[in-house]
């Protein structure tokens, strides 16, 4: 059974930590904003706007950021600034433990699929969802945030797709950047999709990529036992001059034929203009039918 952390309310405090790439000030203080408007106080990490390179400071100093927001005795939530990469960079050098004592929600997407792998190991929810430097970008998307944060009922229906496979399926969600799930196969970060409903999104990859990481998931049988499948943004996909003869739909359909799970297409989610927020490792009902799909929880 899953650690939900305990709902936000107002006075409670959120941390902003930048585990991958640079953000400044001006990019962030528009969620600093939105967070204080809900009623929340926002402490920064130490380091959040140092720069090494493309990442936000050192290793060590996005390292230190994060272990202080993972043992923060009095904070509730952890939003992460923003991603690009580098967060998995720094993974074996923090130690998680203190979550168990100290269980916080985490709020990411992309480059932060490494940090909901290792909640979900740890049996701790997490929301995939906005993350602080695209706070404005989607008032909708932003709101789902604070619904789900403050533990407000949040059912998402959506139009159905020809492409959908019809079914029902009662499961935790896990899952994220298809890219990160991809890179984590083999590692401490390797999540189990077991009787799990599995959610997946991506950016800017080429098909033949596409069909490469699909093909690891299942060949590494983190398909064939799944609940159920839902497949968000597939944003950007690239060919090559020479086709590959498949759209990534149908690269998606191909890996998961012989299964008889739900799976529903479109969801809106990841690297889309209204990333809706989704609880992970928290039990979820998925409906698939002909007419719609409706996502909830219980």
């Amino acid at each position: 059974m899953a650690i939900i952390p305990a709902y936000l309310i107002k006075g409670d405090t959120i941390l902003i930590i930048a585990t991958a790439r640079a953000r400044n000030l001006e990019a962030i203080r528009p969620a600093i904003t939105i967070l204080e408007s809900w009623g929340l106080n926002v402490e920064l990490g130490e380091n959040i706007f140092k720069t090494h390179h493309q990442f936000a400071g050192t290793d060590e100093e996005r390292a230190k950021d994060l272990q202080w927001a993972l043992q923060h005795k009095k904070a509730k939530a952890i939003l992460i600034a923003g991603g690009g990469y580098g967060t998995m960079r720094i993974m074996d050098v923090v130690n998680f433990k203190p979550l168990l004592k100290y269980p916080k929600w985490l709020i990411g997407y992309s480059d932060s699929t490494i940090l909901h792998n290792r909640f979900c190991q740890l049996k701790i929810s997490s929301i995939h969802g906005t993350m602080a430097f695209q706070f404005t970008k989607n008032d909708t998307a932003t709101d789902s945030i604070k619904q789900l944060l403050f533990g407000e009922k949040i059912n998402y229906t959506i139009p159905t797709s020809s492409l959908n496979r019809l079914g029902y399926a009662e499961a935790e969600i896990v899952g994220g950047n298809l890219s990160l799930l991809y890179a984590a196969s083999g590692s401490v970060d390797n999540i189990s999709t077991k009787n799990k409903i599995l959610f997946i999104e991506d950016l800017d990859e080429q098909l033949y990529h596409l069909d490469r990481m699909m093909l690891q998931l299942k060949r590494s049988n983190n398909l064939s036992q799944l609940k159920g499948l839902i497949v968000g943004g597939m944003s950007d996909m690239k060919d090559n001059r020479i086709p590959f003869g498949k759209n990534y739909n149908e690269i998606i359909l191909d890996a998961v034929k012989e299964y008889n799970y739900p799976v529903c297409f479109n969801f809106p989610a990841g690297h889309v203009e209204q990333n809706m927020a989704i609880y992970f490792n928290k039990k979820a009902k998925l409906k698939v039918t002909k007419q719609k799909v409706s996502l909830n929880y219980f």
